[in-house]
């Protein structure tokens, strides 16, 4: 009943997070898009104020979008806000993170190799990462670094580059994943939490108050509202990535991250560009070179392996390449059923994982690729809890080529 209750929650959480990150990363597009896309102010524009302005038209009427230098000549009775998209991915993020990888760390938080094997530590631990990130973003973003771009992104960039590394040192392969993604997210809403709000309500009050708002503030406020537009395709990719083994479970898994979120990042520099008229195909044709030439080292690796694995040393492929059905039948229910089946016996299973149930050789058969990447990748067993030997995974490769 337990398991039940804790994913129907993770089901109600995960829906939650979907919608409101929707409206977060499209609120993002949307305002990085009109604020690139504005063109200059006529002369009387300028006499009002008015820093740029744009046309447009969406769902059948004409729309007129204007920027003011700081403040409009006179105060809307009606301002609109864009917060809460950003504080409510955050904090259904966070309650699916507590669902999935706090209530069941020892099932997907913790792995075999990690630094942190006991469930209670990898939660601190998580914890501990993700403030702690975002408290290193905080402090490198308030220094003077942050008036020079190149050097900001340079810092930050490797800072996600060690991160990554600890995150697979401390957490199972999926889990390390997800954390990355989770510290973006958080340091996006802190950028949202800590500047561009604060930074917008002084601007109000000193407008309301007759004063002249800050502009350095505001300019402030922007560049992290820019900073967290670079971060939206990465944080997408590594909300998707707990689908993808043969990523995020691979021996090399922190490079693989790092050069995806960099991919992505440069790709999202190419929009942005565009909605200043500035048009460079070339990033595009960069980042799909760059994504290719990784995904044919990992194709090239993935044979590498799978033919290691084959020919392991010491187990019974050497001797004979026929693996029978009653052995491929006893290291699926040892291994595999445990989680696979109508009724899991594992702990913290209420279904099968996918809905895919593997109690015969006839049902593992109808998902024999699945399986074989699963395998030959070590994704499954889970985190090996059942520990699946080289021998053992070697065999049920092997009776999957058959």
């Amino acid at each position: 009943m337990e398991a039940y209750l804790i994913d129907l929650f993770s089901v109600i959480v995960r829906w939650l997070h979907l919608i409101t990150g929707i409206a977060w990363i499209g609120a993002s597009f949307h305002f990085v898009w009109l604020d690139n896309s504005l063109d200059a102010p006529t002369d009387e524009e300028s006499k009002q104020g008015i820093k740029g302005s744009l046309w447009a038209i969406h769902g059948g009427g004409i729309y007129s979008f204007s920027k003011y230098q700081l403040a409009p000549p006179e105060w809307p009775s009606v301002l609109h806000w864009s917060k809460w998209e950003a504080y409510s991915t955050w904090l259904t993020g966070t309650l699916l993170m507590v669902a999935v990888y706090y209530f069941q760390a020892q099932s997907y938080l913790v792995g075999p190799d990690n630094w942190v094997t006991d469930p209670r530590l990898a939660v601190l631990a998580s914890l501990a990462y993700v403030f702690g990130g975002l408290g290193l973003f905080e402090l490198t973003i308030r220094t003077s670094l942050r008036n020079n771009q190149r050097a900001f992104a340079i810092a930050v960039a490797l800072s996600i580059v060690l991160l990554a590394w600890l995150a697979t040192r401390l957490f199972s392969d999926r889990a390390a994943f997800l954390h990355i993604g989770a510290l973006m997210g958080t340091i996006m809403a802190g950028n949202v939490f800590f500047g561009i709000i604060p930074a917008q309500k002084r601007f109000v009050a000193a407008v309301e108050a007759g004063g002249q708002p800050d502009a350095a503030a505001a300019a402030f406020a922007k560049q992290r509202s820019t900073f967290n537009n670079y971060f939206t395709l990465p944080v997408l990719f590594c909300m998707i990535s707990n689908h993808y083994p043969i990523l995020y479970a691979h021996a090399w898994n922190w490079v693989i991250l790092v050069s995806i979120l960099g991919i992505t990042a440069y790709a999202r520099h190419f929009f942005n560009l565009r909605h200043r008229g500035i048009i460079r195909p070339g990033i595009l044709i960069r980042a799909a070179l760059a994504f290719l030439v990784l995904a044919g080292l990992l194709g090239v690796d993935r044979y590498q392996s799978s033919q290691a694995t084959l020919q392991h040393t010491g187990t019974e492929i050497v001797d004979s390449a026929v693996v029978t059905d009653t052995q491929a039948l006893q290291i699926l229910t040892s291994h595999c059923t445990g989680c696979h089946a109508r009724v899991p016996t594992q702990a913290g299973f209420a279904a099968a994982p996918g809905g895919i149930v593997l109690e015969s050789l006839e049902e593992l058969g109808q998902y024999r690729q699945q399986a074989i990447t699963a395998v030959s990748t070590g994704y499954m067993p889970l985190a090996n809890m059942t520990g699946m030997t080289p021998a053992q995974r070697a065999s049920l490769i092997a009776w999957l080529n058959e």
